[in-house]
């Protein structure tokens, strides 16, 4: 062993152990090491940071502002709002979430895809009356799984379509994964939707339906009945059974500044006020599938079109406010600081007029729509304190199916070689952009900045260990355990290994030392490098053993009310499960 193998293999080593101890964040870890690696010799200067433009940093960081281009334009809420249903069976409830989680996590960055469909069932299982333990674990599971289909939609599948690039001079394409992945991700799903959940163990004080969701009150708002609606001249009745399905309770109607109860029988008029009782996302939600507008939508507009952009903003009013004692309309919230306060939660105590000229009182919870750029300033000059932010955003429903067709077309493009990937993603993110879909001011905010240091700094230590010679011993020893043995039993111990290390490491750190390995034991052999690349792939992204094997399990870990051994229960199988059915699936579509 050289004394760079010796260097790198402590390096690799080092990283491997401060991950695992996880009291310093990773990609501090990771930019630690390449710094070393650089200071020791053993990266050389000039290829210190080239992974931070490589591609797979690149397509990752665009990946990221793509799916938050989808979220905004409502095309998620459309989906999850024509196939969720809280009357279904949770065995049915199971599939249909976890069949939605994989297509979006398929599409875009399988975190998003969970924090995204989180609150959907949380909120479902509240109506239904279950504990959200039951089908959260599934859910994530079911996130991970659809992401081993495509190449964007996890992170390994990037890696290892940019490492073959290198090696072989051709990259993976898009549906490239799907033949092994995709088989692997529909039997996992299938087992996790008919037996996994069973395994699950419940015990007395785990989450209840809907836990952490009530520390947030319910708002008294308004929504107007713009021009040219379809709901003029509706009764209002016809409203209940979206207001239902959205968890919207609909008040009353304010007319002509006269408050009117919400008789069934009263038809809509333009300008028609719509007082409701609901949280910031089902409002949001209401909103968008009746094509509501603001109580001040001129204002909110061109917001939209200068660029910046508007949050939802939840925060409390001590006594010492501007707005304590006083409404709204009186300060000047809306032409002073261009905000509109959208509702008010307010314990002990029914709110009878218009939103905007009710009194404020101490205690009270505002929910306001601001400025992207200006929350800050907004805040501090009403005097208020915001609560912990839910990550809510105002959805822009009228470019939903611009957004849905940029996107399939970028795609469409890249799996058929016309564009080089980056730069398809790279089209969208500016067009989302430009229509307005993703405020100016959101564009980087979305990036996981982490995650594009972690592999910008991976990237040139794992060439290093290649270049060095450090990746011949590793699968030299690999191959030693499976001398003599038939070629299945060599991926398979190829996929256990990978499987291991990313249970307990990260699964981009796991790719990028795991992808170039599986080649040198290919070439020992004689063989392609195709199959052992696609053992990696899959196996780096089945990390379903622990919570902190992959984020989604890490984000579902509290919300879920699990301990860190419950993963496993349902983990353990489906990993031997994934690994029986992708090994004669490889085999069968990537041949020795």
């Amino acid at each position: 062993m050289t004394s760079d193998q010796i260097v790198l293999f402590a390096l690799f080593g080092a990283v491997f152990g401060m991950l695992l101890w996880g009291r310093i964040r990773y990609d501090i870890v990771a930019f630690s090491a390449l710094l070393i690696g650089v200071v020791l010799g053993v990266v050389p200067t000039a290829e210190a940071f080239s992974g931070f433009g490589h591609p797979a940093t690149l397509v990752v960081a665009l990946v990221l502002v793509v799916s938050a281009g989808l979220v905004r334009s409502g095309a998620v809420l459309l989906i999850t709002r024509t196939l969720v249903d809280a009357s279904r069976g949770l065995g049915a409830h199971i599939a249909m979430m976890g069949a939605v989680g994989a297509v979006l996590s398929a599409f875009m960055n399988n975190v998003a895809a969970l924090a995204l469909l989180m609150p959907v069932d949380i909120a479902t299982a509240r109506k239904a009356g279950r504990a959200v333990g039951l089908s959260l674990m599934p859910l994530s599971f079911a996130t991970i799984l659809g992401g081993m289909a495509t190449l964007i939609g996890t992170p390994p599948n990037i890696i290892i379509a940019a490492i073959r690039e290198e090696t072989v001079g051709t990259p993976f394409r898009m549906f490239d994964f799907a033949p092994v992945g995709g088989v692997a991700a529909i039997a996992g799903m299938a087992f996790v939707a008919l037996i996994g959940w069973r395994l699950i163990p419940q015990r007395e004080g785990a989450a209840k339906p809907g836990a952490g969701l009530e520390q947030f009150a319910d708002y008294i708002a308004e929504l107007t009945v713009p021009e040219n609606s379809a709901l003029i001249g509706q009764p209002l009745s016809d409203l209940f059974d979206e207001a239902e399905r959205a968890d919207v309770a609909i008040l009353g109607v304010i007319r002509d500044g006269k408050r009117r109860f919400a008789a069934r029988h009263l038809r809509m008029a333009a300008g028609d006020a719509l007082v409701l009782e609901a949280q910031p996302e089902p409002l949001d939600e209401f909103r968008t599938a009746l094509k509501l507008d603001f109580s001040d939508a001129k204002r909110l507009d061109a917001l939209q079109d200068d660029g910046s952009g508007v949050s939802f903003v939840e925060a409390v009013v001590p006594d010492t406010a501007r707005i304590a004692g006083r409404s709204a309309q009186a300060i000047g919230l809306a032409w002073r600081q261009r905000t509109v306060l959208m509702g008010v939660a307010r314990q002990g105590a029914r709110i009878t007029r218009q939103v905007r000229k009710t009194e404020i009182a101490p205690g009270d919870i505002l929910l306001l729509l601001v400025p992207s750029e200006a929350k800050d300033e907004v805040l501090d000059w009403l005097g208020v304190l915001p609560l912990a932010d839910r990550g809510a955003r105002v959805t822009q429903g009228a470019k939903t199916w611009a957004a849905i067709g940029l996107f399939a077309g970028a795609v469409a493009a890249a799996a058929l070689g016309l564009v080089y990937l980056p730069v398809a993603l790279g089209l969208v993110a500016m067009a989302y952009v430009l229509l307005r879909i993703l405020p100016v001011a959101e564009l980087y905010t979305h990036i996981e900045w982490p995650v594009v240091v972690l592999l910008g700094s991976m990237i040139p230590l794992g060439a290093a260990l290649e270049s060095s010679g450090g990746t011949q011993l590793l699968a030299g020893a690999l191959l030693g355990l499976t001398e003599g043995l038939p070629g299945w039993i060599v991926l398979t111990v190829l996929m256990v290994v990978t499987m291991t290390l990313s249970d307990v490491l990260n699964n981009t750190a796991t790719t990028i030392v795991a992808a170039p390995v599986g080649i040198e034991m290919a070439r020992v052999l004689g063989a392609s490098p195709d199959p052992f690349l696609m053992a990696v792939a899959v196996a780096a992204s089945a990390a379903f053993l622990t919570p902190i094997g992959h984020k989604n399990n890490t984000l579902i870990l509290g919300p879920g009310g699990y301990s860190f051994g419950d993963y496993w229960r349902v983990g353990l199988p489906l990993e031997i499960l994934i690994v029986a059915v992708s090994v004669p699936m490889i085999l069968l579509v990537w041949p020795l």
